[in-house]
């Protein structure tokens, strides 16, 4: 893994049951502000993480994802 694929799994791991952030902000509170699409890539090549507590900067779930986020 790379040192921000490393960072962004600690954030993910580290999220509570009910707990939801947005792209952005796993992507700073990974240490690199910005790379919300990187982040999003990330969720998609590596399945194993808890993409469903991921959401749009809005707030709302992902397009498309909604019925696999909600489950």
């Amino acid at each position: 893994m790379t040192p921000f694929e490393k960072e962004v799994a600690r954030v993910l791991e580290g999220l509570q049951p009910g707990e939801v952030l947005a792209y952005g902000e796993v992507a700073a509170e990974a240490g690199f502000p910005g790379a919300h699409r990187a982040v999003g890539r990330f969720l998609k090549t590596n399945p194993g993480f808890t993409w469903w507590r991921v959401v749009t900067a809005s707030g709302r779930l992902v397009p498309g994802l909604e019925n696999e986020q909600t489950r």
